[in-house]
């Protein structure tokens, strides 16, 4: 349900449009659709996911269900076609947008889940959870295809199911595809690369809650639990000519149609992340 007030002019810039009331607990996370539709979709304590419609007057269209208990984080992909959802209790989802429809619970996770981001040509998954891992998946099987650990060794299931000091706090995409910066409890920030299991710069970072790669992938923001903003130079390199090559096929090919293509096999294990 949506309460509005009548519609401003240029004058009254920055006063109240819409009030979405329908949750009944906190709000953890909104995502737009990349699409340009301004539709919405909010993730709450409530254990729903919540569509909104913000050119119908802010109508909900769907309420999502398949969470258990708390869902932190949501992200569409970049064509708005699958959202992916995560939460409490090891819980990933993945989300049709167009049926609104769960498409599969992706499994591996040990502990709550509370970050997820797609890669720019949506061929890519990262979750990231207090299990210390950050996994990079293929969201069209369900495969884990990296993992990125924050503790050495990593721990067995029961350790990373429990209370340590690095729980992984946030992760994102850069938007050159290559490079992913994940937050945890140990004071530091990562950035790794998608085809190296370790991190290829770190910076030390207190109380670090959330971050974003600029536009461009040439700054990294990164928020804290005292209320600070701090940002960094991000890695920077030039993307080869089969990389720029490999996401424009992926942006408009799952990997269900890319395993058919008549090439040879290291062709398909490329354009499929899997080296």
């Amino acid at each position: 349900m949506a309460s509005f007030p009548p519609r401003v002019n240029e004058k009254e810039i920055g006063k109240l449009l819409l009030n979405l009331v329908d949750h009944t607990e906190v709000v953890r996370d909104l995502t737009f659709a990349p699409d340009g539709s301004l539709i919405l979709v909010s993730a709450s304590r409530d254990k729903t996911l919540r569509v909104w419609d913000l050119k119908d007057d802010g109508n909900m269209m769907k309420v999502l269900r398949g969470h258990q208990n708390w869902v932190y984080s949501c992200a569409f992909s970049p064509d708005s076609s699958m959202l992916c959802s995560v939460g409490a209790s090891k819980a990933v989802f993945l989300w049709n947008m167009d049926k609104y429809t769960m498409i599969r619970k992706l499994e591996g996770h040990h502990h709550d889940v509370v970050a997820c981001d797609f890669s720019p040509d949506g061929a890519l998954l990262a979750t990231a959870s207090y299990d210390t891992r950050v996994y990079i998946w293929d969201p069209h099987t369900g495969r884990i295809l990296m993992e990125f650990g924050h503790l050495f060794p990593p721990p067995t299931p029961i350790f990373a199911g429990g209370a340590n000091d690095r729980w992984v706090r946030s992760v994102s995409f850069s938007h050159d595809g290559l490079h992913v910066a994940s937050l945890a409890d140990d004071k530091m920030v990562r950035f790794w690369r998608i085809d190296e299991d370790y991190p290829i710069q770190i910076a030390s970072l207190s109380n670090g809650l959330c971050c974003a790669f600029s536009t461009d992938g040439s700054v990294l923001a990164a928020g804290t639990h005292d209320g600070s903003v701090y940002f960094w130079a991000t890695p920077r390199q030039v993307p080869s000519l089969q990389h720029l090559c490999r996401m424009s096929i992926r942006r408009v090919m799952p990997t269900q149609e890319v395993q058919k293509l008549p090439v040879p096999s290291k062709v398909l294990e490329f354009l499929s992340y899997c080296i």
